[in-house]
């Protein structure tokens, strides 16, 4: 006997054992049966995952994604298994939406992250660092097809990866300009220097993530401009406090596929920010004045599948710090990135990609550093990888090299040699 019809035979046993049951109830119950019946439905609704109410829809969406990573610091090497990131992470999304009248909806978003041993915080001393399940957005829209859409909650604020999402090569999640790969990890005899993170610092968020310095989704309101000709606006403001507006472009023309954005973003903060930042020197920001700007480009050429990706930013610091010295040192930073490589079908399975990439990270060093007399610093990264796209699983595979090096200098400032970081990951994605 086969395992279909098996399977049928038991359901029908089993149908047949529930209307046998649902008879002897009938016959001891009397007209009580439906009352019984129609209680246990409503028992199984109340703990079943359904698609949404009679208006507003339910999706849920996301992805799983994980890689195994060899670290090698110049002091010492190993092998862990990581996840790829804040903001990238696995994650499971709630989508709703409802129609109001023609042309005008509403709905909700619920983001919540599940990353496990974050790529940014592992070092050689801990291999689950940053193991925790997060809340990353959670708003509610109104959205009119003609006037756009607002947005108000936990949400991703207008200029939040502006210069990253236009990069459409496939490589986005192994390689992007921020640096989620070995932030944590001290560079052996790297002094001053402490984790790479210190040469990657962002002021506007008090973190080492160069690359997209207002990176993380804030408390905030944003609108959406409808997308004419290719084109859109976004602006949004949250506490405490900010405000940011970004355009954005994207288009086909003559073999070439184009897309392109730019964004401002300005944070202040007027309470005092007490405490030891960086190197464990007085530090303390008194007053957070920092302004930052990205833009990023992206060509590819059609038919040969050949691309070329850019980003560049800067951030612009007139925060108030109660150190002199820290006052006296800091001085504004920038961030420039490239990737280029080639996107073709070249397998059934689906595209491939082969890339380069190379990024330079200019005086974005911390206040502790400045503290220490650091009134300079250099972070370069580089990398080569391939990915290979699965359609018929909305998977992608990804095996990717990564050099972190650094420099840094000073008045007085012993500058020791820092050793490269090494970086060698493969690893996976899988949407659902």
């Amino acid at each position: 006997m086969n395992k279909n019809r098996l399977s049928a035979l038991v359901a029908a046993g089993l149908l047949s054992g529930g209307l046998m049951a649902t008879s002897a109830s009938a016959a001891d119950l009397g007209g009580n049966c439906c009352a019984d019946l129609e209680e246990r439905i409503a028992e199984l609704e109340a703990t079943t995952a359904r698609k949404g109410n009679r208006k507003v829809s339910l999706t849920i969406s996301g992805w799983v994604a994980e890689q195994v990573t060899y670290w090698d610091d110049g002091h010492e090497s190993n092998v862990y298994v990581t996840g790829i990131g804040k903001t990238l992470a696995s994650h499971f999304k709630f989508t709703g939406e409802a129609k109001i009248t023609p042309g005008w909806s509403a709905g909700y978003v619920l983001h919540v992250e599940a990353n496990a041993a974050d790529s940014s915080d592992i070092n050689r001393n801990n291999d689950d660092a940053g193991n925790a399940i997060a809340l990353l957005q959670s708003y509610w829209f109104v959205k009119s097809e003609q006037l756009g859409k607002l947005s108000v909650g936990q949400l991703s604020h207008a200029s939040d990866n502006t210069a990253i999402l236009v990069d459409g090569s496939g490589s986005l999640v192994p390689a992007n300009w921020v640096h989620f790969d070995g932030l944590s990890f001290t560079p052996n005899n790297g002094g001053l220097a402490g984790a790479w993170a210190n040469l990657a610092y962002c002021k506007a968020i008090s973190a080492g993530f160069a690359g997209d310095c207002n990176g993380y989704p804030n408390n905030a309101v944003r609108y959406d401009t409808p997308t004419f000709a290719g084109f859109s606006l976004s602006a949004s403001w949250g506490e405490d406090d900010f405000w940011d507006v970004a355009a954005r472009y994207a288009g086909e023309f003559g073999g070439f596929k184009l897309a392109a954005a730019v964004a401002y973003h300005e944070t202040s903060e007027e309470k005092v920010l007490l405490g030891q930042l960086g190197l464990g020197v007085d530090a303390s920001l008194v007053r957070r004045d920092s302004a930052y700007i990205q833009a990023g480009l992206y060509i590819q050429h059609v038919p040969t599948g050949l691309f070329v990706y850019g980003a560049y930013g800067a951030e612009f610091d007139d925060s108030t710090y109660q150190n002199p010295v820290v006052q006296a040192n800091l001085t504004d930073g920038e961030k420039w990135y490239v990737k280029a490589g080639i996107r073709q079908r070249w397998s059934p399975l689906g595209h491939t990609v082969l890339y380069g990439e190379y990024s330079q990270n200019n005086d974005l060093f911390t206040p502790g550093m400045a503290a220490a007399g650091v009134t300079g610093s250099e972070l370069n990264q580089w990398g080569v990888g391939v990915v290979q796209e699965v359609d018929a699983a909305a998977m992608s595979f990804w095996l990717a090299y990564r050099n972190l090096e650094g420099d840094y200098s000073g008045v007085g400032v012993v500058n020791p040699n820092m050793d490269d970081l090494h970086i060698v990951k493969a690893g996976a994605l899988i949407s659902f």
